[in-house]
């Protein structure tokens, strides 16, 4: 028996059976059961399950009129919204593919993964058509364009972003409204095996890769997420995690609509925002990144708040402060629950146990999962307390590398006749049975829960004429977790000429936000190995012993 199912949940079975169906089932599903039920509440505004059927079909019907035929992709391009629930759905009921794109990159990056997916058209909202209409003109890709505020009503029940409440008609794009029209969708000619998602993933060497999820390998985990959870159609879900990304995806979006549950919406993290929301709404899951967590708790008057309703608190993206967890249980008697998961398995493969969560811990594998830790070098398994790389096998697995199959191919190792994929996370397993990281193999920062790729931040900086070297580290922040720093040697004729703070506003504009280096220290000279490569690892090092010290 492996050691993790001594500490699995009570009255949990061990495995699951999975629904062989699309995953646009759900919403059809759900709208049988609770048609006249709340699915998502935006700032006041209650859409009914069958509303989003409705809606969902016609925007099925509009991208079949338009072209869109089965295994084609379509991106979404737009914050937390009704537009994105809407157009999820819709893609998948049109028997295409969704490419969620993270809102957040720039227009250089935003052309590589439409370009790279070869979607066929994408769908955003008016407040990110400066970007996107100048990337799809130029790729010939047709643009639906919505605004947030078409869901917003008039009489708002919380804080609506300045932003949201934009009414802008995007020329060049076809209208939301146009597009709702019609409701005829096509005859569904998808199954669970066939593709329903690209999201992209950095790539180590600065490339983004798209990784091919099926509707069945993110119903594997979608349903992972509901009996662990303990979701039940009567929960109400906070949803603040951006649903682009995996983890937001299918804890926020996805499993309340599985199971008929509530989910209130915000586009954008706001403390207050949050705070009325569970207040008025009486969420009782928020699934969440640890630093969304640090920054409620942090609110002056969060004693005062009532928070009574909440049942389940947890996440991941960064390990969970202990102070920060023993306040949460204070508050609200809720053990922070931690997880694990990589866009390569739609999110989490671990979980802590809710009866006996681990603080700073990846928890252990949840239904279905297989975990390893083996020795880098001969790919052998370790026993408990042994530092290796983690490696994980189960049915939320991708099926590969979109249009990369060497990639593909060196993400895998068989062990036993078993397929397992390699994280690239150094890490060990305890005698319990809970995995813990120490370490990433592959060279990363976590900066707020997301993954910054430093080869694809030198390769920006290095298209500025001041760069003659630079190396990208991490650097820890209590904060964001690590933040980005660049250190760069000038060319001699820029020497004197230009500042450190001139290189990051340049920064700024060449990559998404989360991106850029925060901060920039020029240098005469980069240490460098006997080959003539730059040791990053001796910038970290020596970075860390200053912070230790009291020098950073």
């Amino acid at each position: 028996m492996k050691p993790w199912f001594r500490h699995w949940p009570p009255l949990l079975t061990k495995t699951l059976d999975y629904p062989r169906v699309p995953l646009f089932e759900f919403v059809e599903t759900s709208a049988r059961r609770f048609g006249d039920k709340a699915a998502i509440i935006y700032y006041g505004r209650e859409i009914t399950y069958n509303e989003l059927l409705d809606a969902v079909e016609r925007f099925a019907t509009f991208l079949s009129n338009a072209g869109v035929e089965k295994g084609d992709r379509v991106a979404i391009y737009a914050q937390n919204s009704p537009q994105f629930v809407i157009a999820f759905f819709g893609i998948m009921r049109a028997n295409a593919a969704v490419v969620p794109v993270n809102p957040m990159l720039v227009e250089r990056e935003l052309e590589y993964v439409l370009s790279d997916s070869g979607s066929k058209l994408v769908v955003a909202t008016s407040e990110l058509a400066g970007r996107v209409l100048p990337v799809a003109k130029k790729l010939g890709i047709q643009v639906v364009c919505g605004n947030l505020s078409d869901f917003i009503p008039e009489q708002p029940t919380l804080p609506v972003p300045d932003f949201a409440k934009l009414k802008i008609d995007v020329e060049g794009t076809t209208s939301w409204s146009e597009a709702m029209k019609e409701r005829n969708p096509p005859e569904v000619m998808v199954g669970s095996d066939d593709l329903a998602l690209i999201p992209y993933t950095a790539g180590t060497t600065g490339l983004p890769k798209g990784c091919m999820h099926t509707h069945f390998t993110a119903i594997a985990n979608v349903l992972s997420s509901v009996h662990w959870f303990n979701l039940t159609p009567s929960a109400i879900s906070l949803a603040t995690l951006p649903f682009f990304h995996v983890t937001g995806m299918v804890h926020s979006m996805l499993a309340p609509v599985y199971i008929g549950a509530t989910m209130v919406l915000l586009t954008r993290w706001d403390r207050e925002t949050a705070l009325q929301a569970i207040e008025r709404y009486r969420c009782t899951h928020w699934v969440n990144i640890t630093t969304m967590v640090i920054d409620l708790l942090s609110d002056p008057k969060i004693a005062e708040r009532d928070l009574s309703s909440l049942l389940v608190v947890g996440g991941g993206g960064a390990p969970m402060p202990k102070a920060v967890a023993e306040k949460l249980y204070q508050l609200t008697g809720i053990r922070y629950m931690e997880g694990y998961g990589l866009t390569e398995t739609i999110s989490q493969t671990h979980m802590n146990p809710p009866q006996n969560p681990k603080l700073q811990c990846l928890g252990i594998p949840d239904f279905g999962v297989d975990a390893l830790v083996i020795d880098i070098e001969t790919g052998k398994p370790l026993p408990p307390n042994e530092e290796g790389e983690i490696v994980v096998s189960g049915p939320e697995i991708f099926k590969g590398y979109w249009n990369k199959p060497e990639e593909t191919e060196k993400a895998f190792i068989e062990i036993d006749g078993k397929r397992y994929f390699r994280t690239g996370d150094l890490g060990y397993m305890d005698e319990d049975g809970y995995f813990f990281i120490v370490d990433r193999i592959k060279r990363m920062i976590n900066r707020s829960g997301f993954k910054v790729w430093p080869a694809e931040v030198e390769a920006v900086l290095y298209k500025h004429p001041a760069v003659k070297e630079v190396c990208v580290i991490g650097v820890p922040d209590e904060r964001v977790v690590e933040e980005v720093k660049a250190f760069i040697v000038v060319n001699p004729e820029y020497r004197g000429k230009i500042t450190e703070e001139e290189i990051i506003q340049w920064a700024k504009q060449q990559m998404a936000a989360y991106k850029y280096p925060r901060i920039v220290e020029f240098d005469d000279e980069l240490p460098k190995s006997g080959a003539g490569k730059i040791l990053w690892r001796l910038l970290q090092e020596r970075e860390k012993e200053k912070l230790e010290k009291g020098g950073g």
